[in-house]
């Protein structure tokens, strides 16, 4: 009975968002874990198949962190960012691009979906300009060009892109990957911006799951210092996309089949952000 109810339910949520577009946004913390990634995986391939669309955006510090230990070069940060010579953004594309990116499309279809990745710097699909010298190599996007990205949405495919951009020059730009997360879902005219992370969703300050949030809660919660460190570049690019035009973002906790109980069910399992309060729901 419960495995009907559940059905049931779910099938309201794929009736709403049938032929809608989400920009599902993995992680770096999540991208090193093999069987949470093919759940994802899974999810991803059953949300194709009812005919709700995807592009997916990963990040990957702690294994571009990892290889550089491996490789003799000591990682850098300057207020959180880091810092890219030509030499660590060599290794940025390797371990993005050659890597965790090509494993994570690899897990799709092997589950029988169809995925291809992508750079963001490939067909000008995303063209940055570098914040400082002192951070070498990275940047700010100031373009999005999404069209290559509806083509193959349109097709049945779901595209994963890597968080490299492109400078005017050609030369490759180590992005952040929540901020382009909820720059692309505007580009995109998404109506959903999803967060896979390594931990439930915001928390209050005893450290409980906050479940619903608008975007002024979330000034007031950055404000009083709840929302602080690594949750932060994520709800601004929650931010980010709400105040372009995307009408929900949720933080989850990569789990199993956590993207399928968030987007389907009535309950969630992390935090979901509005622009505003929604009466009933």
């Amino acid at each position: 009975m419960e495995t009907t109810k559940l059905l049931v339910e779910a099938l309201e949520y794929v009736q709403r968002f049938n032929g809608q577009l989400f920009v599902i946004k993995l992680g770096g913390e999540v991208m090193g874990e093999k069987a949470i990634l093919d759940s994802i995986a899974r999810d991803l391939i059953l949300l194709n198949l009812v005919g709700i669309k995807t592009v997916v955006l990963h990040g990957g510090g702690p294994e571009i962190s990892e290889m550089m230990e491996k490789l003799g070069k000591k990682p850098k940060f300057i207020r959180g960012l880091r810092v890219t010579d030509e030499e660590t953004m060599d290794i940025v594309k390797m371990v993005l691009v050659g890597k965790v990116n090509t494993s994570f499309v690899a897990s799709i279809n092997r589950h029988g979906g169809q995925a291809v990745g992508i750079a963001g710097k490939s067909g000008n699909l995303l063209i940055a300009e570098k914040k400082n010298e002192d951070l070498g190599f990275v940047g700010d996007i100031s373009k999005i060009n999404p069209h290559v990205l509806h083509v193959l949405v349109d097709k049945g495919y779901i595209p994963v892109v890597s968080p490299i951009a492109a400078d005017k020059k050609g030369n490759s730009i180590n992005i952040n990957a929540d901020t382009a997360a909820g720059e692309l879902a505007v580009a995109l005219k998404a109506s959903k911006i999803i967060i896979l992370t390594n931990v439930p969703g915001v928390l209050d300050k005893d450290k409980k799951l906050i479940k619903r949030l608008t975007v002024p809660d979330i000034k007031n919660l950055e404000k009083d210092g709840t929302i602080a460190g690594g949750m932060l570049p994520k709800v601004e690019a929650c931010v980010i996309a709400l105040k372009g035009g995307v009408e929900r973002a949720h933080i989850v906790q990569g789990g199993k089949h956590a993207l399928l109980r968030e987007i389907l069910t009535r309950e969630g399992t992390g935090t979901m952000i509005t622009p505003k309060k929604v009466v009933g729901e």
